[in-house]
């Protein structure tokens, strides 16, 4: 008897058997019809031997069939792909710009967002005529460079970007050109719906929408660069960035800015708003500024960001922190008196009041009349030491840590000695970033923790969490009592919006100029906080070489320029942030009995 032939035995067997399994699913009758086929082709039953070649052709037929079936499948799916399909899976290796979650603000308004866009690629061995790819591209984009473009699509490349970001009408005049070689591959393009709001916190991202600065940097750095190298952040189902800022507070906050710079003819303007309980920044503005659709100007050393990437001599506005030091300390009172008759000397160093009173002071009118020996003789008191480990314990001798990655380190003398103590607590001889002090008085009046200042949303519970207590309850009270009487009666007049209970502290720095300080070139501060009696946000106003001008009587100070600043930027911020004007005010003195604003609040 002839032995049957197993059909796996054979390499027809074989091929047979790696048949797509869509075959398996074909009806009953043709499945039959087909293993009869396959029977008489290989002599199963002896069936006559014409029977059997019939068989064997008929079954290469479908063999064959099936293969072109396959082949003509897979090009109609590369057909139908969208254009610059192929071309992106060339080019898998290469950065191609994924999405990126949006950045909303406190209440949900965008602030970033991605767009898609057409980039510009080609494929040089597919094109026909370097020439004329050159002359046709060229024409639609006139800046490209045509020896450049020449030599790039000459090489034997697969794929190489032309131009990323191209218009839509740049698209349709260089599809219409129907250059074999030359397509567009759609990514994602960060947007900026409010161009220069909040450009500074926001930052910049490179033409791979990869973060390169501010917070779009940050985000990168908490997992989006992984996700975007692993190919996993080409969809845009990602949650939203939820930041502290206000789009609203920053739109005043900017506004205001802008108008006092142009008033007082300054070179450059800063300002933020936090919310002294949690330490969010609600606003944040450094003028001049850039769209940050434009990243590019963000370079220009102007377009710095003043409030963490600068550091300044902060002026009196750094006696604020002396005078906590001296309370805080327990030997000095709100009671205390300091004699302030004769300047300070040490060595060919003389240390003076601005406006002198030749006379002994109490501590209110210390603070109150900005006295320059008064404080430094406080400080002096208390020691170097002391003097140094309160700065450091309120965060003024390291850099500043925040979402953003722009951070500047404090210019800390290198040898600190007395005559170091004595300017220090008056603000100069100690240069530290503007949001640095901002966070020490912050914790000054809400009750004495130090919370560090963030760019994000964040519950009291979790500011008291990462805060650390600085200054008793108590002696937060006296300052709150101090800066509200100085609003009163001192140099923080202009601040004295009706209704809004704000108090604060001025200061006026002279700049360093070739190593000596100028006596015309000034930096002028003015710390807000409102309302005094229950403590929720700060306002820090800075403007960098303000003039006198008409109607504040020759004079350049801060009580002339950022003080006044500050009071139109709490009266307009105020009801929007829930605080409304008051027809009654307490008198300051009565925050000397109101001790309880504790740390728990």
């Amino acid at each position: 008897m002839t032995s049957i032939p197993k059909i796996s035995a054979s390499p027809i067997g074989r091929g047979l058997l790696r048949l797509p399994r869509r075959l398996l699913r074909l009806p009953n009758a043709l499945l039959r019809g087909l293993l009869a086929i396959v029977r008489a082709a290989f002599g199963r039953g002896r069936p006559e031997a014409h029977a059997v070649a019939r068989a064997r052709i008929v079954l290469c037929m479908l063999v064959f069939a099936g293969a072109y079936l396959a082949i003509a499948g897979r090009l109609a799916i590369l057909a139908s792909a969208p254009e610059g399909a192929v071309a992106r899976r060339i080019v898998a290796t290469d950065a191609v710009a994924s999405a990126r979650p949006d950045i909303v603000d406190r209440n949900g308004l965008v602030l970033a967002t991605d767009v898609k866009s057409a980039s510009l690629y080609g494929e040089p061995r597919r094109l026909i005529d370097v020439d004329e790819a050159v002359e046709a591209l060229t024409a639609v984009l006139p800046d490209l460079d045509a020896n450049e473009l020449r030599q790039r699509l000459s090489t034997d490349r697969g794929f190489i970007w032309l131009r990323r970001d191209i218009t839509p009408q740049q698209q349709r005049e260089i599809h219409n050109l129907g250059l074999p070689g030359i397509g567009f591959m759609t990514e994602n393009r960060r947007i900026y719906p409010g161009g220069t709001l909040g450009a500074h916190v926001l930052g910049s991202t490179n033409i791979d929408n990869q973060g390169i600065a501010g917070i779009e940097k940050w985000v990168d750095t908490r997992g989006l660069a992984d996700l975007h190298l692993a190919g996993f952040a080409s969809d845009r189902q990602q949650e939203p960035v939820e930041l502290a800022l206000d789009l609203r507070v920053q739109h005043v906050l900017r506004d205001e800015l802008f108008a006092a710079k142009e008033k007082f003819k300054a070179i450059a303007a800063a300002g933020t708003v936090v919310d002294v309980r949690t330490g969010e920044i609600v606003a944040m503005a450094s003028l001049p500024d850039f769209d940050a659709n434009d990243p590019a100007r963000s370079l220009d050393p102007k377009n710095l960001n003043r409030l963490t990437t600068g550091v300044f001599e902060m002026g009196s506005t750094f006696k604020a922190l002396t005078f906590a030091m001296a309370l805080d300390s327990g030997r000095y009172t709100i009671n205390s008196t300091l004699d302030a008759r004769g300047a300070l000397s040490f060595g060919r160093f003389r240390i003076s009041d601005y406006h002198a009173e030749n006379r002994v002071l109490t501590l209110p009118e210390v603070f109150l009349f900005s006295s320059n020996i008064g404080t430094a003789k406080m400080a002096l008191s208390l020691g170097v030491d002391a003097h140094k480990a309160f700065l450091a314990k309120t965060g003024q001798l390291d850099r500043l840590r925040t979402e953003l990655p722009e951070s500047a380190m404090p210019i800390v003398p290198k040898r600190w000695g007395e005559v170091n103590t004595a300017t220090i607590a008056f603000g100069h001889g100690l240069a530290v970033a503007p949001l640095q002090a901002v966070m020490a008085v912050n914790a000054l009046v809400n009750g004495g923790t130090l919370i560090p200042p963030t760019f994000l949303k964040r519950t009291r519970e979790e500011a008291l969490a990462a805060g650390t207590p600085v200054i008793s309850p108590k002696t937060s009270a006296q300052m709150r009592y101090l800066l509200r009487l100085n609003a009163e009666k001192g140099s923080a007049k202009k601040v004295n919006v009706p209704g809004f209970y704000a108090g604060g502290k001025t200061g006026t720095a002279e700049k360093v100029i070739n190593g000596r300080y100028s006596k015309t070139k000034l930096l002028t501060t003015f710390t807000g906080v409102f309302p005094m009696d229950n403590p929720q946000y700060l306002v820090l106003v800075m403007l960098d070489e303000p003039q006198a001008v008409e109607g504040t009587y020759g004079y350049a100070t801060a009580g002339w320029n950022a003080a006044p600043t500050t009071g139109k930027i709490i009266s307009r911020i105020g009801p929007m942030l829930g605080i409304m004007p008051r027809t009654e005010v307490p008198p300051a003195e009565s925050l000397l009995a109101n001790t309880t604003l504790a740390r728990a609040q």
